[in-house]
């Protein structure tokens, strides 16, 4: 829902970054591993309950996200970069709520189950779209910038960051911010099934 607000706002800063890292030779594909490799740092931070240190790696994980798609612009886009891409953030999200769930299985599990199972829904639901509309040559005029067709919703990436964002900063609150988010992400896959079928369908 805030993508499309927010993503314009930082990518002058983001090309910036972008920029320096291809003068001294750092490819996107590095990026994005690297980012993978410190986002995925954070579960165990989670478990042994520290929750800033996994917030730091956080946006590290998400700046490295923005910092790739651009770096592959400076070059030219690449279906294994993007797949790589995309891949590596959706096992990223998924595993996230697991650090809390690690931490107090008994209070935590429902509920980072519960939001685990929604991002399913969602990332089914867009990468399926993706798909078919990769095969119908249909384009995002909003996303144009994606690798794959950016099939919007209440939940995406910038609502993402900061529910799990406040997670971190409330861990005793995350039953109550995982469900709500959860909720939130079920809706976001209502919609987009119906709108995806009915763009397909016409």
């Amino acid at each position: 829902m805030l993508d499309k607000y927010i993503v314009p706002k930082i990518k002058p800063v983001l090309r910036m970054g972008a920029k320096h890292l291809h003068r001294i030779k750092v490819s996107a594909d590095q990026v994005t591993i690297v980012g993978f490799c410190v986002g995925v740092l954070a579960i165990p931070a989670l478990a042994s309950g520290h929750t800033l240190l996994a917030l730091a790696c956080l946006v590290i994980n998400r700046v490295a996200d923005g910092l790739d798609g651009e770096l592959a612009r400076l070059d030219s886009p690449s279906d294994a970069g993007c797949f790589l891409d995309i891949t590596l953030d959706f096992i990223f999200y998924a595993a996230f709520p697991l650090g809390f769930a690690l931490y107090d299985p008994a209070q935590n599990a429902l509920s980072a189950a519960f939001l685990i199972a929604s991002f399913v829904g969602t990332g089914a639901s867009f990468l399926a779209f993706a798909s078919l509309a990769e095969k119908r040559s249909i384009k995002s005029q909003d996303f144009a910038y994606k690798g794959l067709y950016y099939l919007d919703g209440l939940a995406e990436g910038t609502e993402t960051i900061v529910c799990f964002a406040l997670m971190c900063l409330l861990p005793a609150k995350f039953v109550l911010i995982a469900s709500l988010f959860a909720a939130l992400c079920v809706l976001t896959t209502i919609n987009r099934v119906y709108s995806g079928y009915e763009t397909l369908r016409k």
